[in-house]
């Protein structure tokens, strides 16, 4: 089996051959998924990340959301920590920690009964996941293991099997563009 590194590398290389628009397509296909979902539906509260290039892309997803009555906070990288910030308007964010979209500022929250969306680079039909490395959703979730949590993810970054700990957190769901995976199904 390949290292987390190696599998790090292989989807960054995946992520290079598509294009804007095919990850837009794709993108529209896995928020129609989600949208579909009971978890989704009843939820009142979403934590969900803010794409970088080539990720599943969130800004649709919030869109709608607040379309449907949801309240939506998105993370900030804070030191070793992600703290989830209530956003009402995509003005709110600017280029954080990686380049990444982030709120500049506003109203933390720690809401006890949301519905995350997790991004990962790699994931496993057991739905073990990879993620970029530092730990955040880990530690985040760690200590909140009553929140729902569904990862996003194209296709292409679906293995047979990846390398992961006891400390790696998986989601409930994965929702690609072609299929919905369910843990232990």
């Amino acid at each position: 089996m390949l290292t987390k590194k190696a599998i790090r590398g292989e989807i960054a290389e995946s992520r290079k051959v598509h294009s804007a628009h095919e990850v837009s397509e794709k993108s529209e296909r896995i928020a129609e998924r989600l949208f579909s979902l009971k978890e989704y539906r009843d939820a009142k509260r979403i934590l969900t990340y803010v794409e970088m290039p080539a990720e599943v892309r969130t800004r649709n997803i919030i869109t709608q959301a607040w379309k449907d009555g949801k309240e939506v906070a998105v993370p900030k990288c804070v030191g070793r920590d992600l703290v989830f910030y209530r956003l009402t308007d995509f003005s709110q964010l600017r280029k954080g920690f990686f380049g990444i979209d982030e709120p500049a500022a506003g109203e933390t929250v720690d809401w006890p009964d949301a519905l995350v969306l997790m991004p990962g680079v790699a994931f496993d039909r057991d739905l073990h996941r990879i993620g970029y490395g530092g730990g955040f959703y880990d530690r985040f979730l760690s200590d909140r293991k009553e929140l729902f949590c569904i990862g996003l993810a194209f296709s292409f970054q679906l293995r047979e099997a990846v390398p992961w700990e006891e400390t790696d957190i998986s989601p409930e769901i994965l929702i690609t563009e072609e299929e919905i995976l369910f843990k232990f199904s």
